[in-house]
C-alpha cells in the first residue's frame, strides 16, 4: 500500500489517463487491494477494485459455505453489510468532478440472489467495489485518491466485513436454512407454494418492493382447511397456507387482494430478507408468470395446443411472427415456459388476453368452432396438469367456467383467504354453463427447438456490442430486447448477467446442434461449478455487478431477440 501511495503522489496533477499507471495489486494489513480497471475519465463508468481478505482475518467459518444456499446467504449478508458501511461514510464533500470520490457496491434488494459483489471460499473473502478516482476537470487529484484508496476503501471493508454483526449473520443463515426446509417440504408433499401466517403481502407502492407498513396492513391468515405446520430448524414450526399441485383458482371481488397474493407467489421463487414480510412466502422454483404480450417477436414456437387452423394456411406448429397478438403471445409464453421445464404457471386474468382465456356458450353458438382457431385456456388447463404434471395458479374474477377444472378455489375477502372449493363445485354443478369443451382429448406436445448460431450476431459496426440498460432492456448488437413484461426479473444485475450469458450461449451454439434448453442447462451447470465469474469478459478480474437470473428469464431474453432463428428439434419432444 505504501507503493500505491507513492504512485498516487507521483501522478498528482497529471492528466487523467496517468491513473492507468496504478492498475495492479497492493498488499495491506490483512488484505490485498486489486485495481482491475481504471476509468477513462472522471465522467465515465467508475473504476473497478477488489479487496481480498484472508479467510482467517475475515473469520470465515466452514458452515457458511455449505450447502450452496448458505454460501449465497453469507455472500448476500456481507454485500449488505459493506453497503451499510458505505452509507455510513462521513460526507465526502466536493473533491472533484464527475464521479470523483464515489465508492459503491452492487447492493442487494429484497431478494437473496447468487451475486458477484462479494465472493467467499476457503481461500479468500473478496469484496468488489466501484470507485470514482478524483479529478478536477481531467487533472488527477492524487492526494484525494490516496485518501480514497488507501484509507476509505480499507476502512469500509474493515467495518463491513471484519466488524460485521455476527449475530445478524447467524440469523441470516438460519433464515436461509428455514426457507430451504420449506422448499424441501413443498417438494416432498406435492405443494406448489406456501404463505405463512402473519406474512405481509402488499408492497409500499407500485414502484417499490418494500413491505407496506401502517394500520391498514392485513397480515395473512391461512384458512384452516389449507393450513399446514412445517417443521423448520432454529425455531418452532411455521403455520401457513399450502397450495397443492393441480389447478388452483384465486377468486374474489376487485381490490380484495387476489393479484397481491399472486404477485407474492411470483416473487416467492426467490428467498427474501428478514423483515420483508414475504420471507416465508415460498413458491416452487420452476413457477413462471404468464401474461399476454402484444407486439413481441415469436420464433418457431409450437402453439398448436392452443391455436390451429389460422386463415390462409399459416402454420402454428412452427409459429413465427414479428408482432404477436394478445392470444398468440400468451400461447407462445406458455409453450416457451413448458419448453424450459416450468412446473407451475401463474396467471392473472387482468394481464391475459380475454379470447385466450375463455369462450363462453353464447359466443360458441354464434361463432362455430370451425371458424375459431383459438382453443381457450379453460379447455386446456386440466389436461396440462393431468397429462404433463404442470400446475396452474390462476387469478380469475370474471368467469366461473373455470370452476369445473379447479382442484382448489381460494376466495380473497378483504385480504383474508377463504377456501370455497366445495361451494364453487356446487355452483358449477347447478348452473352448468352451457359450454362445449373444445380442447379435444389431449393437451398436445411440447416441442424443443434448436437455435441457429448466427441468431446471436451482436455486431454493431466493426465490433460486438452487448449492454444492459436498467432492469428491462438489453442492447444486443443493433437490436433492443424488451424485458418489461418478464415479471419475475427482479434485479438489474440479473439483466446484466443475461446480456453476458447470451454472448456465452452464442459461442456454445456454434459447437453443436443442442436444443435451447440443453444449451441453457449446460451453461448453468458450469456456473454452479465455477461461479458467475465465468461470465466476465476479463477472467480473474472484477465482475462485481452480476446476479444470477433463473433459466426462464434467460430463455425469455433469447426468445425476444429480433434476430432469433430456430428450427424444431428432429429428435422429438421434451
Amino acid at each position: 500500500m505504501e507503493r500505491l501511495r507513492q504512485a498516487l503522489r507521483c501522478i498528482d496533477g497529471k492528466g487523467y489517463k496517468a491513473y492507468k499507471d496504478i492498475e495492479g495489486s497492493y498488499r495491506g494489513d490483512g488484505f490485498v487491494l486489486h485495481i482491475d480497471h481504471v476509468q477513462g475519465d472522471p465522467f465515465a463508468s467508475p473504476s473497478r477494485v477488489r479487496v481480498e481478505v484472508e479467510p482467517v482475518a475475515a473469520g470465515v467459518e466452514a458452515h457458511w459455505l455449505n450447502p450452496p444456499f448458505r454460501r449465497t446467504a453469507a455472500e448476500d449478508f456481507f454485500a449488505r453489510s459493506v453497503a451499510q458501511a458505505i452509507r455510513g461514510r462521513s460526507p465526502r464533500g466536493s473533491i472533484g468532478h464527475g464521479k470523483s470520490g464515489l465508492i459503491a457496491i452492487d447492493v442487494p434488494g429484497q431478494q437473496v440472489l447468487p451475486r458477484t459483489a462479494v465472493t467467499i471460499d476457503t481461500k479468500r473473502l473478496e469484496v468488489r467495489l466501484s470507485v470514482g478516482l478524483p479529478a478536477a476537470g481531467r487533472t488527477i487529484l492524487g492526494r484525494e485518491a490516496e485518501k480514497l484508496l488507501c484509507e476509505a476503501v480499507p476502512q469500509i471493508v474493515r467495518l463491513g466485513v471484519l466488524r460485521a454483526d455476527r449475530d445478524k449473520l447467524g440469523r441470516h443463515l438460519e433464515l436461509a436454512d428455514q426457507q430451504e426446509a420449506i422448499r424441501a417440504y413443498l417438494r416432498e408433499r406435492c405443494y406448489v407454494a406456501f404463505v405463512a401466517d402473519g406474512a405481509v403481502l402488499p408492497r409500499e407502492s407500485g414502484n417499490s418492493d418494500r413491505p407496506m407498513k401502517g394500520s391498514g396492513v392485513v397480515p395473512f391468515r391461512s384458512p384452516d382447511s389449507l393450513a399446514v405446520e412445517i417443521p423448520v430448524p432454529h425455531r418452532k414450526s411455521i403455520r401457513g397456507m399450502a397450495i397443492p399441485r393441480g389447478v388452483t383458482l384465486i377468486v374474489g371481488g376487485g381490490y380484495h387482494g387476489k393479484s397481491t397474493l399472486l404477485h407474492a407467489l411470483e416473487r416467492g421463487v426467490y428467498n427474501h430478507v428478514e423483515g420483508d414480510g414475504r420471507e416465508y412466502v415460498i413458491t416452487e422454483e420452476t413457477a413462471v408468470k404468464i401474461r399476454a404480450e402484444d407486439g413481441r417477436r415469436v420464433e418457431c414456437v409450437d402453439i398448436s395446443p392452443f391455436i390451429a387452423g389460422l386463415p390462409f394456411g399459416k402454420r402454428t406448429d412452427r409459429f413465427s411472427t414479428d408482432d404477436a397478438s394478445g392470444s398468440t403471445s400468451q400461447a407462445a409464453n406458455i409453450m416457451e415456459a413448458l419448453e424450459m421445464g416450468a412446473g407451475t404457471l401463474l396467471i392473472d386474468e387482468d394481464t391475459s388476453a380475454t379470447n385466450f382465456m375463455i369462450r363462453d356458450a353464447r359466443m360458441q353458438r354464434l361463432v362455430a368452432k370451425s371458424k375459431e382457431p383459438i382453443t381457450p385456456f379453460v379447455d386446456k388447463v386440466r389436461q396440462l396438469y393431468d397429462q404433463h404434471g404442470v400446475s396452474t395458479v390462476l387469478v380469475v374474477g370474471g368467469s366461473g367456467d373455470y370452476f369445473q377444472a379447479a382442484d382448489t378455489v381460494i376466495m380473497m375477502d378483504e385480504y383474508v383467504p377463504v377456501e370455497v372449493t366445495a361451494e364453487a363445485k356446487r355452483i358449477a354443478g347447478e348452473c352448468g354453463g352451457g359450454r362445449t369443451p373444445e380442447g379435444g382429448d389431449a393437451f398436445g406436445t411440447v416441442t424443443a427447438r434448436i437455435i441457429r448460431p448466427d441468431s446471436f450476431d451482436a455486431t454493431r459496426g466493426r465490433r460486438e456490442k452487448v449492454d444492459a440498460k436498467g432492469l428491462s432492456t438489453i442492447l444486443y448488437g443493433t437490436h433492443e430486447i424488451d424485458l418489461s413484461q418478464v415479471e419475475q426479473l427482479v434485479d438489474p444485475s440479473q439483466t446484466r448477467a443475461i446480456a453476458l450469458m447470451m454472448q456465452e450461449l452464442a459461442k456454445r451454439a456454434e459447437r453443436g446442434a443442442l436444443t435451447l434448453r440443453e444449451l441453457i442447462d449446460r451453461l448453468y451447470e458450469d456456473i454452479a461449478a465455477h461461479g458467475l465469474d465465468i461470465l466476465s469478459p476479463h477472467r480473474g478480474k472484477h465482475p462485481g455487478d452480476l446476479a444470477l437470473p433463473r433459466k426462464f428469464e434467460l430463455a425469455a431474453a433469447v426468445n425476444r431477440l429480433r434476430t432469433l432463428q430456430a428450427r424444431t428439434a428432429v429428435r422429438g419432444t421434451q
